[in-house]
């Protein structure tokens, strides 16, 4: 009896944990992530993520539920005490998030084999392949300019590209081994990094040609800790990259490492440069300018808005350019980009949506404010504000909610992490307490927004918090 006992018991608790592997799952499976998460009582009870049933959480899950099993069928074998089945029952609910740490531990050498083995056949099959290789690095924009890149190389060449946001090591196998065919002409590789040293083994695997720097700033700061860390991983690209550099100029760090960078490069974007905007405008829901690259002009057009999204353009044209493109192509294709999903994504309808949703640095929210400026009607905007910006981000989320006030006509503060921070900025800045709203949930921000809105308002949507922050 005392096996099926435990069997009962390792299904229950198995179940009731399911909270704490998704914020294991959130964490991207970091045990030191998710041990602080459980330090500060911080579960992971929202609906905005669906625990995802991968291979590697499977067997996550697996391994929680034989380790109480073996547990529970011993003691009920060996203890035949009533009020030792009730310490015990209650001693297991205490400590679900130690067995998963346990789990986690045990399967550490099993998921480093299979991590090996998976980039190894990757690898082997990348090697055979003739294409060319692209990285594309940095704090902001790197989604985005590598989506503008795939849809104007297409233009002229078969472009294979790491969708989403994939954009570490197992992002990239797996497109290699599910999207990268042998006709493809160009390998588009997304480079993320919270660590000194990613940059430089994820160029090194894919064996990248051509290399991009998207503006560089404070991102990550909780695992880099400094700008200066972040500035040097970022970096690795430059040292790495085989052939030449693009390097987007619209940050300082940039500038500085645009500088120290010994290989071939363009820093782009600023005036007069290899390749650089002007005279842009926002017109009938499209954004107007002109493009120069290597001394060449041309007018252009897109959906996309703001003039972040136009640098972006410029920096994924010069090197379009640079890889044989000609100008009427790039055009062509600057008129055929598509909204970038949650990325300043234009939702018309009985109010304009902008779904700025994947967001989260202050940079891009100065821009996403500006360009909600330009519109007629009210202004909505929905955020959680920014995270993982270490000391800083009282202080960044302090200043953004001073110039929140100055577009924005309502706000609703999500969430409780940056509630304090959001505040304090937009009252200081002369925000009327009484349009300010908060919401913990998706239904509880439904209703305000459904009590508010009227035709011709636009509605900012800025960052979208995963349910591992309260």
């Amino acid at each position: 009896m005392g096996f099926l006992y435990g069997f009962c018991c390792a299904l229950f608790f198995t179940f009731i944990s399911m909270p704490l592997f998704k914020v294991y799952q959130l964490e991207n499976y970091k045990i030191e992530n998710y041990i602080k998460k459980v330090l500060k009582f911080n579960f992971a009870f929202g609906d905005k993520n669906r625990l995802i049933f991968t291979k590697r959480l499977k067997r996550c899950v697996f391994c929680d539920f034989l380790l109480i099993f073996l547990i529970f069928s011993l003691i009920f074998h060996y203890f035949n005490i009533l009020y030792v089945y009730f310490i015990m029952f209650f001693a297991g609910i205490i400590l679900l998030p130690v067995f998963l740490i346990l789990a986690h531990f045990l399967l550490f050498p099993v998921e480093k084999y299979i991590n090996f083995l998976y980039i190894k056949k990757a690898k082997k099959k990348l090697e055979k392949m003739p294409c060319k290789k692209i990285a594309i690095t940095g704090s902001f924009g790197k989604t985005t300019t590598k989506n503008i890149l795939f849809q104007i190389l297409s233009q002229k060449f078969k472009v294979c590209a790491t969708p989403k946001s994939y954009n570490t090591p197992m992002g990239v196998c797996k497109t290699i081994l599910e999207n990268l065919s042998y006709n493809d002409d160009y390998f588009i590789v997304e480079m993320g990094a919270r660590h000194k040293g990613d940059i430089a083994f994820l160029c090194k695997f894919v064996g990248a040609d051509y290399g991009v720097l998207t503006p560089v700033g404070k991102c990550h700061i909780e695992t880099f800790k400094s700008l200066s860390n972040v500035e040097k991983t970022k970096f690795e690209i430059c040292e790495n990259v085989k052939n030449f550099m693009i390097i987007n100029s619209k940050s300082d760090s940039n500038k500085k490492l645009y500088e120290k960078c010994e290989k071939k490069k363009y820093l782009i974007c600023e005036k007069d440069s290899f390749g650089y905007a002007d005279n842009v405008k926002v017109k009938e829901l499209r954004t107007f300018f002109d493009l120069h690259i290597d001394g060449k002009s041309l007018p252009c057009s897109t959906n996309l808005l703001g003039k972040m999204n136009v640098d972006n353009i410029v920096v994924a044209s010069s090197l379009a350019y640079l890889l044989g493109v000609d100008m009427f192509d790039i055009k062509r294709g600057i008129e055929k980009l598509t909204y970038i999903p949650h990325r300043m994504e234009l939702i018309k309808g009985y109010a304009n949506v902008i779904d700025d949703s994947y967001n989260s640095n202050f940079m891009g929210f100065k821009e996403a404010l500006e360009v909600v400026s330009s519109f007629s009607g009210r202004k909505i905007l929905v955020t959680p504000g920014m995270v993982e910006l270490g000391d800083s981000q009282y202080k960044l989320n302090f200043e953004i909610g001073k110039i929140i006030g100055e577009t924005c006509d309502f706000v609703v503060v999500m969430n409780k992490v940056n509630k304090k921070a959001l505040t304090d900025g937009l009252l200081a800045g002369g925000f009327q307490s009484q349009k300010i709203f908060y919401a913990n949930t998706r239904k509880e921000q439904k209703e305000i927004l459904k009590g508010m809105i009227k035709p011709q308002d636009v509605i900012l949507f800025e960052n979208d918090l995963p349910d591992n922050y309260s």
